[in-house]
Order: structure tokens, then C-alpha cells, then sequence
């Protein structure tokens, strides 16, 4: 009897094979030839059979490196898929900026420029409010920033409804005590007035923090002063919109925007770059001139910038058409149901239990909790979620009362083909 080793596929053979044109663009040569070696390997071993060897070595690569995800959950904003997806316009920005640019340069002088001039000229005009813009690499970053130049060593008033989890266990008092701030927490859980506030200002006050709890929300018996309120304190007020909206929603009444709290008196904003903006993960710091300038030229700004990708993504977005994001938020329901019908009948004509139904959709990233967006899905067997994840791209929906519906709201219209081929390919 032959031994099946013999029929191991050659390197050059494999590296052939159409399946490798794509990881051999993406992650190179030696990449690709080290993840096809490991599969020969295993052959030898006798771990898999000579003829699996392609396919073993397809499965490693296709796990190498972030993967493109099908976003079905109804969740606009899922943390665990990498929240905001980049608009068309910031993805070409980003490619552009991935070469050699004029990041800190100024063309017209051929002297060094303001480090993401651009971008900062877009938030300017995005939001007419903020005298100065900052941009860091989140909004956690945007706060401890803030803290370490306003109140080290000094007070952070703050209210106790308002000491927020961050997510992974990051606690807001945690991390803004790791700047050597004090916190003087005042009111209760769910009811703190000016007054609080007002007891607690004096000449050990850095700033007064205002604290929008995007995360969660709390009802009943409740009261929270106002930014307009908060800023006749005599003290500065830093306001942290949190989840990046920059100017009023009607989509979302509720929620805070940073031109609305800077025109009542804020002096610094901060928020989110990669929430309800749409844009690449950041911080941005909006507010009075002096303020903002402090925070730019402390040292500590400088381990706190953004690269050039960032930069360009968040200029793009800012300037170019509707984000990914924004274009969900404002989907039309009748259309999304529409979308599912036909996804529906396409599917039941390939052989596929599926039918098209309501669903709810929300923002997620914490951001407007309690808002239900009306959406629509397309309800298939809940045993169809682990081959959707495992296929090409993954695909993730949310399985609820025996089904899986692959909720549309966070699908582009032209990934609908995309889906139905994914849902085909699971079923077979």
C-alpha cells in the first residue's frame, strides 16, 4: 500500500491555486507559504488527509487579520464588531493617507503645518459653536486629557448619577483618579440639584463634570440640572456628550449634541468620534479657545494623538456624504420591509425556510438607550447561526423566540446579494 504522504500537494502547486490570489494580495507571500507548510505538516502527521490540505490552510488564512463582517444584529453601533463602519469616502481617504502625505506639512509654504489641520477645519465648521478643536484617540483619552490639565491635584465635582462603567470594566471615578484628581461626588443615584453642585464648588474645584449616562437610563423619581444651568457656577464645566453627536436628531430627541451644550455655556465637549458621528475611533475635545489650547500643548496630548489614518477617516467623514451610521439611523422602515420581502422570496425560491418580518432595531456603542428604531429582518432557522458565522464573510444575526432574523437596518441595500448567498451557502 502506497503511503497517502506521497500525495501531499507541493508548495508551488498550492501557491497556484485561484482560492490563494486573494491572501496572497492581502497578507504576502511568506505568510501564505508559512500557513501552507503548517497545513503540509499536519498532513504528514496524519492529522488531516493530503486532500485537505488547500482547504486547511484557506481556514487559517481567512482568520488572519480583522475580518469583514456582515452586520445583521440591528444593533447600528455593535462594540464587538468594531462599531462605526467607515464610509466610502473615509476608506479612500485612509488609503490615500496610507502613503507618504502633508500630514504636518503646508504645501503652499513648504514649512511645517498644524498637525491635521483639515480635520480640525472640518469639526470647526461642523460645529460653528467651538472655538478650538482637539482630536485625540478616544473619548476616555479626551477625559483624562482634561482631568490631568484642569484638576490634578485638585476637585472634579461630579455628580453620583453620573459615575459611569465605561464597558470592560473601566470605571469612569477609576480612571479619572488615575490623573491625580480628587472626585467630590454630590446629590444622590438618581436626583442632584444645582445647588449640589453650587455646595460643592470652591478654590479646591478644577471643573464641574457633566456626565450624559449613554448607556443607560434612568427613570421616575429623577432630576439632573442642565448644561445652561451648570455654567453660572463660576467654575469651568467640561461636558461629556459621550456618544459623538455632534448637532440635534430628530431621530433622537433624547440625546445630547455637542453644538446644543456648547451654545448653553459648556466650555469643553467631549465625545466620541466612532459612535453616532460614523467616523474612525476618536476623541474629540470642543470648547472655548484657552481651554482647548491648555490641553493641546500639555505633554501628555502627545501621547494621547491620532495618526494620520485617523485624521483623514475623521475629515472624510466629516465632509463627505451620510456615514454607514447616519444612513441606518434614517432608513426608511417601509423600504427596509420591502428589502426583506424580496430577500424573503429569493431565498424561499433557492429552497430556504425564510419569510420577511418586523423588527426593532437600536443604536448600541452606548449610545440613546431605551430607543427602538423600527426596522425589518428576514426570519430564518435558528440553526443556520454558527454556519452563517463560519462562512465567507461571517454573518451575524440575532436568534429570538426559536428563529434568527437578520435584521437590515445596519445592511447596505448592495450587501443584500451578499446575504442571500450567505444564507444559501449555510443551508448547503
Amino acid at each position: 500500500m502506497s503511503d497517502p504522504r506521497r500525495f501531499i500537494p507541493r508548495t508551488d502547486v498550492l501557491l497556484a491555486d485561484p482560492r490563494f490570489g486573494e491572501p496572497l494580495s492581502r497578507l504576502g507571500r511568506v505568510r501564505v507559504k508559512a500557513a501552507l507548510a503548517r497545513a503540509q505538516r499536519r498532513a504528514r502527521e496524519g492529522v488531516i488527509g493530503p486532500e485537505r490540505v488547500a482547504d486547511s490552510a484557506l481556514a487559517e488564512l481567512r482568520c488572519s487579520g480583522p475580518r469583514r463582517v456582515v452586520n445583521a444584529t440591528g444593533v447600528l453601533l455593535h462594540t464587538n464588531l468594531g462599531r462605526a463602519p467607515l464610509s466610502e469616502a473615509a476608506v479612500g481617504a485612509v488609503w490615500a493617507a496610507s502613503g507618504t502625505t502633508d500630514v504636518e506639512l503646508d504645501l503652499g509654504t513648504g514649512r511645517r503645518g498644524r498637525r491635521g489641520r483639515g480635520a480640525l477645519a472640518a469639526l470647526a465648521r461642523a460645529v460653528p459653536a467651538a472655538q478650538a478643536a482637539h482630536v485625540v484617540n478616544n473619548n476616555a483619552a479626551a477625559l483624562v486629557l482634561a482631568a490631568t490639565v484642569l484638576a490634578r491635584g485638585r476637585e472634579i465635582v461630579v455628580s453620583r448619577g453620573e459615575l459611569v462603567e465605561i464597558g470592560d470594566g473601566f470605571r469612569l471615578p477609576d480612571l479619572l483618579v488615575s490623573t491625580g484628581a480628587r472626585l467630590r461626588e454630590v446629590g444622590t443615584t438618581n436626583r442632584t440639584s444645582v445647588a449640589d453642585y453650587a455646595e460643592a464648588v470652591g478654590p479646591e474645584t478644577g471643573f464641574v463634570l457633566r456626565v450624559h449616562p449613554s448607556n443607560y437610563r434612568i427613570e421616575g423619581f429623577t432630576a439632573t440640572p442642565g448644561v445652561r444651568e451648570l455654567a453660572g457656577l463660576g467654575v469651568p464645566l467640561v461636558a461629556d456628550a459621550g456618544s459623538g453627536l455632534l448637532r440635534p436628531d430628530p431621530v433622537l430627541p433624547r440625546e445630547p449634541d455637542a453644538a446644543t451644550w456648547l451654545a448653553e455655556g459648556a466650555d469643553l465637549v467631549t465625545a466620541s468620534g466612532d459612535k453616532l458621528l460614523g467616523g474612525p475611533q476618536c476623541g474629540l475635545l470642543l470648547g472655548r479657545a484657552d481651554v482647548v489650547e491648555r490641553l493641546r500643548r500639555h505633554p501628555l496630548a502627545r501621547a494621547l494623538r491620532v495618526d494620520k489614518l485617523t485624521l483623514a477617516a475623521l475629515e472624510a467623514t466629516l465632509e463627505g456624504p451620510p456615514s454607514p451610521t447616519v444612513l441606518a439611523l434614517h432608513a426608511d422602515p417601509e423600504e427596509l420591509l420591502a428589502r426583506a420581502r424580496v430577500l424573503a422570496d429569493r431565498l424561499a425560491d433557492a429552497g430556504v425556510q425564510a419569510r420577511a418580518v418586523p423588527s426593532s432595531a437600536r443604536v448600541g456603542g452606548g449610545g440613546a438607550p431605551g430607543v427602538e428604531l423600527p426596522s425589518a429582518a428576514v426570519a430564518v432557522e435558528e440553526r443556520l447561526a454558527g454556519p452563517l458565522r463560519a462562512g465567507e464573510p461571517p454573518v451575524l444575526g440575532r436568534a429570538e423566540r426559536g428563529r434568527y432574523l437578520l435584521d437590515l437596518r445596519a445592511v447596505a441595500a448592495g450587501d443584500d446579494e451578499v446575504l442571500f448567498g450567505a444564507v444559501v451557502a449555510a443551508c448547503g
